[in-house]
């Protein structure tokens, strides 16, 4: 009985780590660039190009506007490099 109760709590830790996906971000700039897919904010000297997606802002996005945005990041690819 005690390892069956183990063996579910392994299970709903693992189910729960899965669900939470990749960790969340966020910036808080000026919107220096707008288009229908990417959001770019200035914070400080640095840029961050973030893709929109299917988000709808709360208030009116546009040039000049100071925005936070959170966003998570996503991998488009993935190169393995042998070591020598």
């Amino acid at each position: 009985m005690h390892t069956l109760r183990i063996a579910l709590l392994s299970s709903s830790f693992a189910l729960s780590a899965v669900a939470a996906g990749p960790k969340s971000y966020q910036v808080t700039g000026e919107v220096v660039d707008l288009t229908d897919d990417v959001v770019t904010v200035l914070k400080g000297k640095e840029k961050y190009e973030i893709a929109r997606g299917e988000v709808k802002a709360e208030g009116e996005l546009k040039k000049g506007a100071k925005v936070t945005v959170e966003y998570k990041m996503t991998a488009t690819s993935v190169t393995v490099k042998d070591k020598k």
